[in-house]
């Protein structure tokens, strides 16, 4: 593999969605409104937790905080830039600035993973270690998780962009895509690279495969475990504790197996497109959704936030 780092490209195009005026109106309208719910549902989460002391002080609210600011950085990451690809068709991405947001949008994906992961963990441990939850997963604990979340995550694909980056590009510079990813730079370089396209998709399977089957052995745990319980009441919190956690995980991975599998080639391009888009900014607006409606909890300490902040601004 030979890195000339000698690009004639000094820009590239990203394509996008190839709609007519109508649609991209009705898909600029549509994915305004959905990053703009996204971001207030998101930040309210953020909000409740840090303001209710109770929430505040219990591990899976301070790992669904930091998930919920991980969903805001990670739509935010893709949808503004696509958002204004839709108003100005044909719109050029800097070489620097692609290959910038390549990295932030597989690495806060990357960071989503490992956060379900910890997620998966903290579930594990209350329901088969509920003596010894509060001791293993302290408030410590958890922000060192959160740390590592975040930390393995930046880390994880920051060798394959910088071996990409130093790729020779000859052109065409258009990415058939809305955001620039790895499938759509490695086409464009000058020579055949396999190597490096099987070392992207080593690693990405390796993470995606990694964690998914961590969480599947944490709930294989938590199903033998809650099996055992003699009370039926106690088996039905268990389940509602975990329902939220797994139907977030079910939407993130089934996007992902998704688009890699049961696709021909002639769709491949334009369903890669989709499931992206689901992944990466229909599922951080659900979420909060997912996590908050069936969560009592959360709805309670909502009312609380509300009412103090109403009361601030009664008359005395």
């Amino acid at each position: 593999m030979e890195f000339l780092n000698s690009s004639t490209i000094t820009a590239f195009v990203l394509l996008g969605f190839r709609v007519e005026q109508q649609g991209r109106l009705l898909l600029l309208s549509s994915f305004t409104l959905v990053y703009t719910l996204t971001l207030v549902e998101n930040m309210v989460i953020i909000l409740v937790v840090s303001q209710d002391a109770h929430l505040s002080s219990l591990p899976m609210y301070i790992l669904l905080s930091n998930f919920s600011w991980l969903e805001v950085c990670y739509v935010s990451a893709t949808v503004p830039r696509m958002l204004f690809d839709l108003s100005f068709p044909g719109g050029v991405i800097s070489f620097h600035a692609c290959f910038i947001q390549f990295y932030v949008f597989f690495s806060l994906g990357t960071t989503e993973c490992f956060f379900l992961s910890a997620m998966a963990l903290d579930r594990y441990l209350a329901i088969c270690y509920p003596l010894r939850y509060t001791q293993i997963m302290s408030k410590k604990m958890c922000f060192f998780l959160v740390t590592l979340c975040w930390v393995i995550g930046f880390l994880w694909y920051l060798v394959p962009v910088f071996l990409i980056s130093r790729l020779s590009f000859c052109g065409p510079n258009s990415i058939d895509h809305y955001i620039c990813d790895s499938g759509g730079l490695l086409a464009l370089a000058c020579h055949p690279l396999e190597t490096l396209s099987l070392f992207c998709y080593v690693i990405t399977s390796a993470l995606i495969l990694g964690t998914f089957l961590f969480i599947a052995v944490s709930y294989v745990g938590i199903i033998f475990t809650l099996i055992k319980k003699s009370s039926e009441n106690t088996r039905n919190k268990g389940v509602y504790t975990v329902s939220s956690h797994l139907a977030v995980v079910t939407l993130f991975y089934g996007s992902v197996a998704t688009m890699y599998i049961g696709h021909s080639e002639k769709n491949r391009t334009e369903n890669i497109k989709v499931m992206t888009l689901f992944y990466s900014a229909v599922a951080p607006l659900l979420n909060p959704l997912i996590y908050c409606l069936r969560n009592n909890q959360v709805k309670e300490a909502l009312v609380r936030v509300l009412d103090l902040s109403l009361a601030q601004y009664e008359p005395i």
